[in-house]
């Protein structure tokens, strides 16, 4: 376990709707403001929520009908501009306490910050650091910060997300001896950083309801069932997780093909598979007429512009592969862990950490699978068609779906 760090990870509480109200010289623990496009109806989602509206029960980001008719509220439009400009101003206020290096922005509102060989230059301890950063961040924009600490980027996370934000103080620290007491007896799983509510369902399905089931069950037949993230999925459950804040910095050194589509109308969970199925078939047909095999896989999801969010997220592979239907499952199991069940309108697929296929090593112990062979010699004799008749001279049933845009997309 990568046990030897001091990480925090800060999270803008309420941040849009904090924003609006510093803007308006408003208390946001004292106003019933939400942030939510009102052109779109009752039925706008709403982005953020002030604490104060928390407070009444009132979820960050449900409908606008669905918040309580006796609740008055004020309604203020997106200003993505704002946003991003006090977004800016707080990450200037990280980087007087710790180098770019060692700062990692993970989304407008959080970021992680690894203090660990800070604490000697300041005479702190990583706990008294942070309430040095939070109390500056406050008396800098106004803005409430929480703070999670922990001796991973997962256990910082995930300490931010479930104890922070009920501590007076707003900073929580758990450490590898809290994995059991305070990580196992998560419910429901999709309380925990990493596992989303579709995946929450495909884990139920194997009897898993809590993190400590996840933690206790067969890794080999989570690894079976979902690939690298199923192996990844039990290190977490256990508190293990050996990213550095530098992984998520460094830049692609090797060879990489991506694909991406920017839609032309709002996809759900459902509708969206087909989209993403397609573009994994299109670069596994660039893999293989160039011989060449991935050993990385990335996903990302573009949010419809009301919704001012997105996520990005690779898997690295054991084995390099241009496998379809492998390649695929990684990338569902990816989407089902981060997808929040909003409105898509942009999909990204990147594979990298390229190979040469005749430079594979194989793997002595793992049995030979025929169909993979069987695979491959179908998918041979279905590229030579597509590249002597055009590409959609042959076209799957799904290519046919009102959701579908592989064949516009052949013909550019």
């Amino acid at each position: 376990m990568n046990n030897n760090r001091n990480i925090l990870c800060i999270d803008l509480k309420s941040f849009f709707a904090s924003c609006e109200c510093i803007e308006k010289h408003l208390d946001p623990y004292s106003t019933s403001l939400v942030v939510a496009n009102p052109d779109q109806g009752n039925g706008a989602i709403t982005l953020a929520v002030t604490p104060f509206l928390k407070t009444l029960g009132v979820q960050s980001r449900c409908r606008l009908f669905e918040i309580p008719k006796h609740i008055k509220y004020t309604i203020a439009k997106p200003r993505m501009n704002l946003y991003v400009q006090k977004s800016k101003e707080v990450v200037e206020i990280y980087l007087k306490f710790v180098a770019k290096e060692d700062l990692h922005i993970y989304s407008i509102d959080e970021c992680f910050l690894d203090v660990t060989n800070y604490l000697k230059l300041y005479n702190k301890t990583d706990y008294e650091l942070a309430k040095d950063i939070l109390n500056e961040i406050y008396n800098q924009t106004g803005l409430t910060a929480t703070c999670g600490i922990g001796p991973n980027i997962l256990l910082a996370k995930v300490s931010m997300d479930v104890e922070a934000k009920h501590n007076t103080n707003n900073i929580s620290k758990w450490n590898c001896e809290d994995v059991e007491k305070k990580l196992w007896p998560i419910t429901p799983l999709s309380k925990m950083w990493g596992i989303g509510n579709r995946m929450e369902i495909k884990l139920n399905k194997l009897g898993i309801y809590k993190v400590g089931d996840l933690a206790k069950y067969d890794k080999n037949i989570l690894k079976d069932k979902f690939g690298a993230i199923g192996t990844e999925l039990w290190n977490y459950a256990n508190g293990i997780d050996c990213h550095s804040i530098k992984d998520y910095q460094k830049a692609p050194k090797s060879e990489s093909y991506s694909h991406s589509q920017v839609l032309l109308k709002d996809y759900n969970g459902d509708s969206v598979k087909i989209i993403i199925l397609e573009m994994v078939d299109f670069l596994c047909e660039k893999l293989r007429t160039n011989n060449k095999l991935t050993k990385c896989i990335g996903l990302g999801i573009g949010y419809s512009k009301n919704e001012l969010k997105e996520f990005f997220h690779t898997v690295k592979l054991d084995n390099a592969t241009d496998s379809s239907h492998e390649l695929l499952n990684c990338v569902e199991c990816i989407f089902d862990r981060f997808y929040e069940g909003v409105p898509i309108r942009k999909v990204t697929i990147y594979y990298t950490d390229l190979v040469q296929k005749e430079n594979i090593q194989l793997n002595l112990f793992e049995e030979s699978n025929k169909h993979q062979d069987i695979d491959d010699h179908v998918n041979i004799v279905v590229d030579r068609i597509k590249l002597k008749y055009g590409k959609n001279s042959l076209l799957k049933a799904t290519n046919l779906l009102k959701d579908s845009t592989a064949i516009k997309q052949n013909q550019k």
